[in-house]
């Protein structure tokens, strides 16, 4: 991941002419802003142009990049898109009497620990979870630990949501394209 949108000519022969292939990257790159699934942004993939045709009289530009764009919808759906979400590294500290409780509390917010390791004063865990299952932490930890535990948190990577997150996402985003559509 991180590698963005990369665009390739792969034509040989002709069969498109050299000065519409920037046409075709443009109207790629202009439809990225728009995903399949719940209309964010698409992120990391690559597009390679192989072959095409054009016509002496009809060939243009805007012809190329809307065909581009038309590529871009018809395709993208069946690439396997997936919705990300944002990690966070965690580093919890809390008192070894409340460990437990604290891991059990990272395994419902969907966190995966990594390690734990001892320190005078308690034990400090470090985890990975998703952002949006991290709001509120700060005052369940405190309420788990009675105002000993501590935390930072940092972003990590982005990462594939569950099914029954992407699911819900899409689902309000869907309603609120329907909605907007509503109101014009």
């Amino acid at each position: 991941m991180g590698s963005g949108f990369i665009f390739e000519s792969k034509v040989v022969g002709g069969s498109i002419p050299k000065e519409f292939i920037p046409a075709v990257d443009k109207g790629f790159k202009t439809s990225v802003d728009k995903g399949p699934l719940a209309g964010y942004p698409c992120l990391d993939f690559k597009v390679t142009l192989n072959e095409g045709g054009f016509h002496a009289v009809d060939s243009s530009n805007i012809a190329f990049e809307i065909a581009a764009k038309a590529a871009y919808r018809q395709t993208m759906p069946k690439c396997g898109p997936q919705i990300l979400e944002p990690m966070m590294k965690l580093d919890v500290f809390a008192p070894e009497e409340k460990v437990g409780d604290v891991i059990g509390d990272l395994n419902r917010r969907r966190g995966m620990i990594q390690g734990q390791e001892p320190t005078p004063g308690g034990v400090r865990v470090k985890a990975e979870a998703p952002l949006s299952a991290m709001f509120g932490y700060i005052g369940d930890l405190r309420t788990m630990t009675s105002g000993r535990g501590q935390f930072s948190m940092e972003f990590s990577h982005y990462a594939p949501c569950p099914r029954n997150v992407s699911d819900e996402v899409i689902k309000v985003a869907k309603e609120r394209e329907e909605a907007r559509r509503a109101g014009k």
